[in-house]
């Protein structure tokens, strides 16, 4: 991942991580809700500052084609 990647998702386990606290989320259906805020607020911050730079945030170097992998599947 680049800089920027790791940067938005900390905001959004971040923002995640601080909707849940300060709502005392308990199980699944709760936390699920405060994950999907945080998810949001990280996706927007990002969606922001790709209409403003003019460039994706995100890039294809933190992909592995299908190839890639299964060789890494097959060796663990």
């Amino acid at each position: 991942m680049n800089d920027l990647e790791l940067i938005f998702s900390m905001l959004g386990e971040a923002s995640t991580t601080e909707i849940a606290k300060n709502r005392n989320t308990k199980g699944f259906v709760q936390n699920k809700v405060a994950a999907k805020k945080g998810g949001t607020i990280a996706g927007e911050a990002r969606q922001k500052l790709e209409k403003e730079s003019g460039k994706k945030v995100a890039t294809k170097q933190n992909y592995l084609t299908e190839t890639q992998n299964q060789k890494l599947i097959s060796k663990a």
